[in-house]
């Protein structure tokens, strides 16, 4: 018998031992991947927010500094004068007379602009002939250029030979003088700012109305909803989302409207007693007649305040309308496609069940001169 005694003990496998092998270092190409994978996001969005600090932020910070100083054109920086210039613009009756033209033309413009382009989508949303055609032709007076579109408008809102003054001479109805009179003026160039972005806009929207999903609307009208409860209750609220960007977009160009009223008369540049002067337009004579930089950026920085106290007036509106407009429509819309449906399978079931109660005829016999076959009376005989 061997002794065990004398043998070498045996050692216990290490901790460390036991452990899986440590994976090889990566290379420098699976480094790159995943380096790519993490960084490349952010490289994709980088451009735009370069741009943006370049084009929109530094612009921004730096008219602030220049309306803290009395900024001269040629001469350059003067001495710090804190908000001097903006207590100086508020103080400018010209100021005012400017930003109460630029308020009276935007309502002028933007809600009937915004009306017609609903309707103008909601027309084009239907199955139309050529509907590719009216999509097309609708967006025609936004590829005209404004200042062709400022001289077919200055030609037919013409005092003495315009088209407008000539119809209602026609009827004996005295001229209007488009450019001598504050409201004739307004209505002159939101009829321009009008006839150029009601199209685009009704594009957006139509595009809106598209995504909508048909069956909604076929259950609907399967539950008896018209044309209009359906628009209401089913379109407005499914484009809310596009319908606030198409009003902030058109409260922010028609707030810095320049080109129509600039080309409307170009010798007085916003009438001879300043009638249809927007606040853009006496921000441009204020650096550039007047060489007043200082002021000139305190009315910018004032025009962006109004720009956005606008903004989010015009969001929480469109926003309080088509809640109160949708709230529950959606659902209302999916509890009616589920009658529908449950209503079909009601009638599927019906169908079969009459199916199957119906009784066959007993087969007769082959030949008719066969006789009957036996019935259970005669067998029980």
């Amino acid at each position: 018998m061997t002794s065990t005694l004398n043998r070498p003990p045996v050692e216990s496998p290490s901790p460390r031992a036991s452990r899986t092998p440590k994976k090889a270092p990566m290379s420098m190409k699976h480094r790159l991947s995943a380096l790519d994978v993490k960084a490349s996001p952010y490289l994709y969005i980088a451009p735009f927010f370069i741009l943006f600090a370049i084009v929109g932020l530094f612009p921004l910070v730096y008219t602030f500094v220049v309306s803290l100083y009395d900024w001269h054109l040629l001469k350059g920086q003067g001495e710090f004068v804190g908000l001097g210039n903006f207590t100086a613009v508020l103080g400018d009756r010209f100021f005012w007379n400017s930003l109460f033209n630029t308020v009276s033309i935007f309502f002028l413009s933007s809600i009937p602009q915004l009306t017609a382009a609903v309707i103008i989508a909601a027309v084009l949303d239907q199955n139309l002939r050529g509907k590719t055609f009216w999509r097309m032709s609708v967006l025609l007076p936004y590829v005209v250029t404004p200042v062709a579109v400022a001289m077919i408008f200055s030609n037919v809102f013409g005092e003495e030979y315009g088209l407008i003054n000539n119809i209602l001479e026609s009827f004996g109805i005295d001229p209007i003088m488009w450019r001598n009179e504050t409201l004739p003026s307004h209505i002159a160039i939101a009829t321009m700012v009008n006839w150029r972005w009601t199209g685009y806009n009704a594009l957006i929207l139509l595009a809106a109305m598209q995504s909508v999903p048909r069956d909604i609307h076929e259950s609907a009208a399967l539950d008896g909803a018209g044309a209009l409860r359906r628009f209401f209750s089913i379109t407005l609220p499914s484009i809310r989302p596009t319908m606030i960007f198409v009003i902030i977009t058109a409260t922010i160009g028609g707030l810095q409207i320049f080109t129509e009223p600039r080309l409307f008369d170009p010798v007085t540049a916003g009438g001879s007693q300043r009638q249809f002067q927007t606040t853009v337009l006496y921000l441009w004579e204020m650096a550039f007649f007047r060489q007043n930089f200082g002021k000139a950026s305190a009315i910018a920085w004032l025009l962006f305040l109004l720009i956005v106290i606008f903004g989010v007036i015009n969001f929480l509106l469109s926003r309080s309308i088509a809640t109160a407009e949708g709230r529950g429509a959606k659902a209302r819309a999916q509890r009616r496609l589920l009658k529908v449906r449950q209503r079909e399978a009601r009638d599927a079931v019906k169908r079969g069940a009459a199916t199957s109660a119906v009784t066959l005829p007993a087969p007769g016999p082959a030949n008719p001169t066969d006789p009957p076959a036996p019935t259970a009376e005669r067998g029980n005989r």
